[in-house]
C-alpha cells in the first residue's frame, strides 16, 4: 500500500503549478505609434508610416517596427527633432470650403485643408474627412487620442447635412432612406431625411447620419434617383457651424469641450456661438430725439412729444399782459358780427383808468358804431 501511495503523492505535487505574477503581465507605457500621435505629430497609422522608414529613434536607437511600448522617461526623435510632452487637447471648428482635400498631402497636387489654416495654428489633425466637393464644418485637434474618440462609431454622434439636390422629390421618395438601404452591397443605416422646400428645379434637405461612411449621402441620394449638387455639413454631435463663413476657424473652450465629451449622448446643449458684432446705432430725427417711448411700442407718445417739441413763435408774456390779452379774447369772442369788413381799432386808454364796464365811474365813453 505504502508503494502506492508514493506515486498519488508525486502527481499531486507535480499538479501544483506555480502561482502567477501580475506584476510581470502588466504592460508597462504606451504603444510608441500612440505616444506620437498624442504628441501631434501624425495619426497613428501616419506614424507607424514614419517608423518603418526609419525616421523615429527611441533613446538614440533607430526603430523600425511600431511593436515597441514607451514611458515618460525615454527621449524620442522624429527627424532628429525631439518629441515634447502632449500638449493639452484642444479642437477647433472649421469651415471647409468647397473644393479643398482633407489630407495633409495630395498626390494630385490640388490644395489641402491644411494649407489654407492660420499660421499661428499648431500641427492639427481633422476629426473624420468631408469630401473634395463638400463644405462646411470640419473638425481639427492637436491631440490623437481625442482625433480617434470622436471617431469612433461608438460615440453615436449625429452629423447634420443641409442638401440640395436636383429634382422634386416628394416626402414618401425619401421613406427608403428613412428605413435604412443597400447600396452596391454596403447596408446604409436609416438616416433622419426632412425635406424643407423646393427652389426652382432644386430641392433643399436636411439629412442626419451617424455612421459617416464614403460619400454616404451621395451615393444613397443616387440610389433612389437624386443627384446632389451641394452639401454643406452644419454640425458635429453638440458642435454647430452657426454663422461661420468659409475658411473661418474658432477655437472650442477648454471647459465646453470637456462638458461635451463628458455628456456625449445629450447633443446640442452647450456650443460655442461666434460672437455676433454690436449692433449699429440707428440715427435719431430731430422731430424723435429726447421724445420718450411708450412702455409698449416703443414710439413716441403725442402727449409726450407735445410737450418735448420745442415752443416756435411765442414771447413770454410781461406782468399784467396776462389779464389783458385774456380780456380782449373774450370780447372778441363774444361781439356780434360788424357791418363792414373793416376791423375796429381798440380804442388807447390813458394811464390810470380802469377796465370796468361803460356807464360806470372811472371809464372812458367810446365812439358810438357806424350804423
Amino acid at each position: 500500500m505504502a508503494d502506492n501511495e508514493k506515486p498519488k503523492a508525486s502527481a499531486r505535487k507535480a499538479a501544483v503549478k506555480p502561482a502567477a505574477n501580475p506584476a510581470a503581465d502588466k504592460v508597462v507605457g504606451d504603444r510608441i505609434a500612440k505616444v506620437l500621435s498624442r504628441a501631434g505629430i501624425a495619426s497613428r497609422r501616419e506614424a507607424e508610416r514614419m517608423i518603418e522608414l526609419g525616421e523615429v529613434t527611441v533613446n538614440g536607437k533607430v526603430i523600425t517596427s511600431p511593436a515597441l511600448n514607451v514611458t515618460g522617461s525615454d527621449k524620442i526623435t522624429v527627424r532628429g527633432e525631439p518629441v515634447g510632452a502632449p500638449d493639452v487637447p484642444r479642437l477647433w471648428l472649421y469651415y471647409k470650403p468647397d473644393g479643398l482635400v482633407t489630407s495633409a498631402s495630395d498626390e494630385k497636387g490640388r490644395d489641402t485643408v491644411f494649407d489654407r489654416l492660420p499660421e499661428d495654428m499648431p500641427r492639427v489633425m481633422s476629426v473624420g474627412r468631408l469630401d473634395l466637393n463638400s463644405e462646411g464644418l470640419l473638425l481639427l485637434t492637436n491631440d490623437g487620442g481625442l482625433k480617434r474618440r470622436l471617431e469612433l462609431p461608438s460615440t453615436g454622434w449625429l452629423r447634420k447635412y443641409r442638401v440640395r439636390v436636383k429634382g422634386n422629390p416628394t416626402d414618401p421618395d425619401l421613406e427608403p432612406l428613412r428605413k435604412g438601404i443597400t447600396v452596391d452591397g454596403e447596408r446604409f443605416q436609416p438616416m433622419d431625411v426632412r425635406l424643407d422646400r423646393h427652389q426652382g428645379a432644386n430641392a433643399w434637405l436636411t439629412v442626419g447620419i451617424r455612421e459617416g461612411r464614403n460619400r454616404e449621402i451621395r451615393r444613397a441620394m443616387d440610389h433612389i434617383g437624386l443627384t446632389v449638387n451641394r452639401l454643406i455639413r452644419i454640425s458635429y454631435g453638440p458642435f454647430r457651424l452657426n454663422e461661420m463663413k468659409p475658411g473661418e476657424v474658432e477655437e472650442i473652450r477648454g471647459k465646453v469641450l470637456r462638458d461635451q465629451l463628458g455628456l456625449a449622448e445629450e447633443e446640442g446643449k452647450a456650443t460655442t456661438r461666434k460672437p455676433r458684432p454690436p449692433a449699429k446705432a440707428e440715427a435719431k430725427s430731430p422731430a424723435k430725439a429726447g421724445a420718450p417711448a411708450t412702455a409698449r411700442t416703443g414710439k413716441p407718445s403725442e402727449r409726450a412729444a407735445a410737450k418735448a417739441a420745442p415752443k416756435v413763435g411765442r414771447k413770454p408774456l410781461k406782468p399784467g399782459e396776462g389779464l389783458k390779452t385774456l380780456s380782449e379774447s373774450w370780447q372778441a369772442a363774444t361781439r356780434g358780427p360788424s357791418s363792414t369788413d373793416t376791423p375796429r381799432r381798440p380804442v388807447p386808454r390813458k394811464p390810470g383808468t380802469r377796465t370796468s364796464g361803460p356807464g360806470k365811474p372811472g371809464t372812458r365813453p367810446t365812439k358810438p358804431r357806424n350804423p
